[in-house]
């Protein structure tokens, strides 16, 4: 494809975003984000699976 086509091409497609208006459903987002409670902000699934460093070096000393 030639150079013209090409930015010919990323015009168009430049334009529909600029200019095109998206539907957006937030209720489904929000719904798909969650808003996790301050109990559960951090929560670590792997911190069962592996070992602290810090514990590590505090054994050897």
């Amino acid at each position: 494809m030639g150079r013209g086509r090409q930015k010919a091409k990323h015009t168009k497609i430049a334009r529909e975003l600029k200019y095109d208006t998206y539907s957006v459903n937030y209720a489904a987002l929000e719904r798909e984000l969650g808003h996790p409670s301050d109990d559960d902000a951090y929560v670590d699934k792997w911190a069962d699976q592996y070992e602290d460093e810090d514990e590590d070096e505090l054994e050897k000393a």
